[in-house]
């Protein structure tokens, strides 16, 4: 009923239906050459161009289309290809999508990328236990313009656009189709702050200990007495996660501007961690356990001894745990004074941090992972510790990588642009969803992930996607130099076959003896499975031989066929 409605005042806005005679548009291209077999057809009546119209009438038709179908009628020629990347185009579909946006944003194609942020953002959980075990999607702000990051807490989930301004999801009993009332989660919110630039909370990774968040913000504050009109100043911000309540705020000089706040240490010794425009950290200690109660604090504001001793040294991006900090530093390869307490071949473009493992993905797109392995949680086919960064050579190019408490996760992207979420290590409590035996190698997991996802994070309950596609910010990765790929096997890069036959072949002289200790035919195929995730073959690859290993060990064992489910 609405296609037709909205049809019919086009045709009415155009005239075309009050012609005499049937006018049969056709889509031309000017390098395109005449359309074959043009002869004109009784009763068809003439053809015409569409470039015959305005362009202005063609904008606002096009802008009528679904954002998917305006990028595929963009690729069929030229002409409409200048049409649908027009900004008059983008601006009708960002003001339909977000009615209450009033600024384009920023950016070479501002209207572009504010519709393509509202049209793809998004944030998809699953949740570990009970029957229902699908991707199910959050409430969506009307106000967000687009989502730039988000954080699960103990209760409810907090999520930062790309205006500055922090919603607050809450979950909510709420009344089913059925009439029946049920728990839901992030089904409600509110808008917390406005003009935040960060916002942390308790590192670790339970989110039982997530209490209170703090939120870097920019304020306007008064003039003093001497001066005249009021001057913004960065200020940090303590609410509680529970109601939204704001609980402490300390506001700092005008003269120091602030982009991003860790937390590390514990409730009564808490350590802010924060980092300024030039690349200095500052931190600052307080006790969460009185924040709650009606009094005033001083706090002192110090240079960190990172910054105090290495004032050379410009600090990009920080993450932290609870009781470790991880930096990532400008690259200068002429400086001889950089500090190397990691031994790293490249420049890192964003890790993660566990609770005693870490990751790095560098410009390359390789993952180096180092720390604790006792679960395999390192992905490198053991479970041996690992003192220095260790890479993992069947895995490139990630999109987001995720350590949590014993486990980790990598979002990829294939070569038809479908996303795919691999996890290894402990798989207890559903946290590797069709692996709950867990793996030590990095397997693909049973999630349906969202088209355009760009981050994701894990609690003990839930796992959180967020979906929300920038044309202006993705990472960008380099070609490896040939003079590195010799040598080391790079499966994602177009090397050839490894460099190290000899090693390999031992490896598989090795898979072979385990195979063979294994009891039963049963056991043998379990085992298969796990060396199937441990030899560095391509994701698709290994999705085969595990299908086949399934319909081998259904067959063998008696039993009908059924959904695949890999146990190893």
């Amino acid at each position: 009923m609405v296609r037709r409605s909205r049809r019919r005042r086009l045709q009415k806005f155009t005239g075309l239906c009050r012609q005499e005679e049937g006018l049969r548009v056709k889509r031309s291209c000017p390098s395109c050459g005449p359309e074959p077999g043009g002869e004109e057809k009784k009763g068809r009546g003439n053809p015409i161009s569409v470039q015959l119209f305005p362009p202005e009438l063609v904008e606002h038709i096009i802008s009528f289309l679904p954002v998917r179908d305006v990028v595929a009628l963009g690729q069929t020629c030229h002409y409409f290809r200048e049409v649908c990347d027009a900004e008059g185009v983008w601006r009708r579909i960002c003001r339909r999508l977000s009615p209450r946006l009033r600024e384009q944003g920023s950016g070479v194609r501002p209207w572009k990328r504010a519709a393509i942020l509202n049209y793809t953002k998004g944030l998809y959980f699953q949740a570990f236990g009970g029957r229902r075990r699908c991707l199910s999607k959050s409430v969506a702000p009307l106000l967000a313009h687009g989502y730039r990051r988000f954080l699960p807490t103990k209760d409810h989930v907090f999520i930062l656009d790309y205006t500055g301004t922090l919603f607050f999801l809450k979950n909510a009993l709420v009344s089913s189709t059925l009439g029946q009332i049920q728990w839901k989660r992030a089904c409600r919110y509110v808008v917390l702050c406005r003009g935040a630039k960060d916002f942390a909370s308790d590192p670790r990774c339970d989110t039982v200990y997530r209490k209170y968040l703090y939120v870097l913000a920019t304020r306007e504050q008064p003039a003093v007495v001497g001066t005249t009109g009021s001057r913004a100043c960065d200020c940090v911000e303590v609410y509680l996660q529970s109601s939204g309540q704001r609980v402490f705020k300390m506001t700092f000089h005008h003269s120091m501007s602030f982009k991003q706040i860790v937390l590390v240490g514990q409730e009564n010794q808490r350590a802010l961690l924060l980092l300024t425009e030039e690349g200095k950290i500052y931190s600052l200690v307080v006790n969460e356990t009185q924040l709650d109660q009606p009094r005033s604090y001083t706090v002192q504001l110090a240079l960190r001894k990172v910054s105090r001793c290495l004032p050379h040294l410009r600090v990009t991006r920080m993450a932290s745990n609870q009781s470790s900090t991880l930096y990532i530093t400008a690259f200068d390869p002429l400086d001889q004074q950089m500090p190397l307490a990691l031994s790293l071949p490249a420049k890192i473009l964003f890790c993660a941090l566990g609770y005693n493992h870490l990751g790095l993905v560098d410009e390359f797109g390789r993952i180096f992972m180092q720390g604790n392995n006792r679960y395999g949680q390192l992905g490198t086919g053991d479970k041996m510790d690992r003192g220095e960064p260790t890479q993992v050579h069947y895995l490139q190019r990630p999109i987001a990588l995720w350590c949590g408490l014993n486990h980790s996760l990598v979002l990829s992207q294939g070569s038809d642009f479908s996303k795919e979420l691999l996890g290894c290590g402990c798989g207890a409590g559903g946290r590797l969803p069709g692996w709950p035996k867990g793996s030590a190698s990095f397997v693909k997991l049973h999630v349906k992930v969202p088209l355009c996802a760009c981050s994701l994070c894990s609690t003990r309950e839930c796992l959180y996607m967020l979906s929300s596609h920038d044309i202006e910010h993705h990472p960008t990765y380099r070609d490896l130099p040939a003079s590195r790929v010799v040598g080391t096997p790079e499966p994602g890069l177009g090397a050839g076959a490894p460099q190290d036959p000899g090693g390999a072949a031992r490896a598989c002289e090795e898979y072979l003896s385990q195979i063979h200790s294994c009891p039963t035919l049963q056991d043998r195929m379990e085992k298969m499975k796990e060396i199937v995730g441990w030899m560095p073959l391509m994701a698709a690859q290994k999705d085969f031989f595990w299908e086949a290993l399934d319909m081998l060990q259904r067959a063998a064992g008696g039993v009908g066929p059924g959904p695949a489910t890999p146990e190893s």
